[in-house]
């Protein structure tokens, strides 16, 4: 699990930074183009041990702690925000099956999702439920030693690539989660083409019809799917924050590249007040955003319940700084920003999707909020 570099230690910025250098950034105009990332690609992530950041070394994974492993996903943001996002469904996935899942599950699908020999996607999206989890309609009907699911699930991020799902569906006793065989016959996946941003993470509809788990394929207790889905998605809202880091970063390093090299009216851009403005206006979002990660990694390697809150925070403020600073990278690059295929025109689709996906900003700033009146004792 070695970097190319031998000088670098494994789980260094350094080291996440030369493998996105040199295996991603060069190439992620490309996948976006062909919306997809190669399996080449994805063996590479699993030969340097990122599939199983999240996993301690006696699972099988790599044991990184929480700060680290925002670091990693900054990074992997920085080049490309599709393979970031799957990244981002395989880890929430193989931590719920490790803290959740029954000792016949964990012995099938830990070792695979450790070493990244068994892809995972996250499964609790519908056509017409989203972030309220009371709105799910998929189900799952007890049958003896099996559960049967059906229903529909939709934006699902490496559907199109998955080897499990981890899937949200109702039963008697309200809200469970289960891990399926993405091979089973009961399953159907169709491409989702032509989204706005994160093109490259393979999104898919999964159809589910008569479709057979084992009992011992459900995570927790029957009506326990909430918890697992909350714990899953503040890992997953975490990981979108450090990625929406790794944007606004790419945007700040293309914006001083271009504006340090274009003439406009007789001097370089870089000389106008306003575009100065707009470049210190990325730089202290960098840091700020970077900050806001670091102290709800930190909180999270402590278990202190405040990571809640504090990951809320980070998210909404790095995502929305992320598309600020995307849509002032457009607009310094001018009609270059605006081509198919010119990173800056990739970072503005993919931090549009950031602002919508792990809660959107709108319900980000209700559940901030609430969190300050609780905080303060207010009824």
């Amino acid at each position: 699990m070695a970097v190319s570099s031998p000088a670098f230690e494994p789980w260094s910025r350094a080291a996440f930074r030369e493998f996105v250098d040199t295996c991603v950034v060069p190439y992620a105009d490309d996948f976006d183009r062909a919306q997809e990332i190669p399996a080449s690609l994805l063996k590479q992530v699993a030969e340097r041990g990122y599939w199983g950041a999240v996993l301690p070394v006696s699972a099988g994974g790599s044991g990184l702690d929480m700060v680290t492993i925002g670091v990693l996903h900054e990074e992997i943001g920085r080049g490309c925000s599709s393979l970031r996002s799957l990244l981002t469904v395989h880890t929430m996935v193989a931590s719920a099956v490790r803290r959740w899942a029954k000792a016949e599950a964990l012995e099938r699908w830990l070792p695979g999702l450790a070493s990244g020999d068994a892809l995972g996607a996250f499964c609790l999206t519908e056509p017409g439920a989203g972030s309220d989890l009371t709105s799910i309609t998929t189900t799952a009907i007890r049958d003896g030693d099996d559960y049967v699911l059906n229903g529909t699930k939709q934006w699902i991020t490496g559907g199109q690539v998955a080897d499990v799902f981890l899937v949200f569906a109702k039963t008697e006793r309200g809200l469970s989660a289960f891990v399926v065989d993405a091979a089973d016959p009961g399953v159907r996946r169709k491409p989702i083409a032509n989204i706005l941003g994160t093109r490259a993470g393979m999104l898919a509809e999964v159809l589910f019809a008569d479709c057979r788990v084992p009992a011992h394929a459900r995570l927790g207790a029957d009506g326990a799917g909430a918890m697992v889905a909350t714990a899953a998605l503040d890992l997953g809202r975490y990981s979108v924050a450090a990625g929406c880091v790794g944007i606004l970063q790419a945007c700040l390093d293309a914006s001083v590249a271009y504006t340090a090299s274009r003439e406009q009216g007789g001097a370089l851009l870089r000389e106008h007040q306003l575009v100065r403005r707009m470049v210190s206006d990325m730089v202290t979002g960098v840091h700020a955003a970077r900050e806001l990660c670091r102290r709800a990694g930190e909180l999270k390697d402590n278990r202190d319940p405040a990571t809640l809150s504090a990951t809320w925070v980070a998210k909404y403020f790095a995502s929305t700084n992320a598309m600020r600073a995307a849509t002032d990278a457009v607009q310094l690059h001018g009609a270059v920003g605006c081509a198919d295929g010119h990173p800056v025109n990739r970072y503005f689709r993919d931090a549009k999707v950031m602002e919508i996906i792990e809660g959107s900003s709108q319900i980000q700033q209700l559940v901030i909020a609430e969190h300050a009146y609780e905080s303060s004792g207010q009824p």
